[in-house]
């Protein structure tokens, strides 16, 4: 997804002379083409993420599309303030792009997840945020960002699922409702063979899309940040699965994270079937 990030953005940057691109020294090799290429629209303010977030913020006011980019705890967690303030006080837009997820980088320790990013998001109030399941749904959802100026986040992830769906595409269909966003797809299906359950794919979980008449009956909603998150969204009876609000003080992988956390098939399995 990453890759696939890098490549489109460094499209659009050719392309659309409006788009501008602040990064904070994470991937700063990766755009080393941009940079050199686009010296005026792509700026690199070292590690100072709120200092990026205000640049982006003013990038916007004077008609610019900025992307911003960076780990999702440098992006959502260190620079909250200024998000809030520089984009969403400013009623300024940019696509705020990050890696990283809620353990990528288990192996750099906790400094480097951030389970919590899209319910701070949430906080805010008037954001889209993507979550994409594989690498090819990336392109089409930056070229869509850019040609608007509403405020965007783009959540990308190493797990990803076996191919990409649209958002909204239903992959079985059953008597209880399970809602999957971006990678867990691929374990939920499994976890969910044999069950009698709709399983509904969503890589766009804000705004929230889903029918309210969906979301007044028996619900499973399975997200690859923090449980509960969409839980306001939800009426009807519902297990909401997604990381625990307890630190995991260990490295290892993301899959041994996802394990701890319930959220590889064999967790998924056992929580879904105690709730149904």
């Amino acid at each position: 997804m990453r890759e696939a990030f890098v490549a489109t953005t460094t499209a659009i940057l050719d392309e659309d002379p409006r788009t501008a691109l602040v990064i904070a020294d994470i991937s700063g090799d990766a755009f080393a083409t941009a940079l050199e290429s686009h010296p005026d629209r792509v700026f690199n303010v070292g590690i100072r993420e709120q200092l990026m977030a205000g640049v982006g913020g003013g990038l916007a006011l004077t008609g610019m599309r900025p992307f911003l980019h960076s780990y999702a705890p440098f992006l959502i967690d260190r620079a909250y303030e200024q998000i809030k303030l520089d984009l969403g006080h400013q009623d300024a837009g940019a696509v705020l792009v990050s890696i990283g997820a809620s353990f990528d980088a288990a192996a750099e320790g906790y400094t480097h997840q951030s389970p919590g990013d899209v319910a701070l998001l949430d906080t805010l109030g008037g954001w889209t945020v993507h979550v994409p399941g594989h690498r090819d749904e990336v392109p089409g959802l930056l070229r869509a960002a850019a040609r608007h100026d509403d405020r965007v986040y783009v959540r990308l992830s190493a797990q990803e699922n076996r191919r990409a769906y649209a958002n909204g595409s239903v992959l079985k269909r059953g008597r209880t409702l399970v809602v999957a966003v971006g990678p867990m797809l691929d374990p939920v299906m499994e976890a969910t063979d044999g069950l009698d359950v709709t399983v509904l794919y969503l890589n766009t979980p804000r705004p929230w899309s889903i029918d309210s008449d969906l979301t007044n009956q028996e619900i499973v909603v399975v997200e690859p940040y923090l449980a509960g998150t969409s839980a306001a969204k939800v009426n009807g009876r519902s297990l909401h699965l997604g990381v625990g609000a307890t630190e995991v003080r260990r490295y290892g992988t993301w899959r041994d994270h996802a394990r701890e956390h319930g959220l590889d098939p064999t967790g998924l399995r056992r929580s879904i079937t105690e709730f149904l």
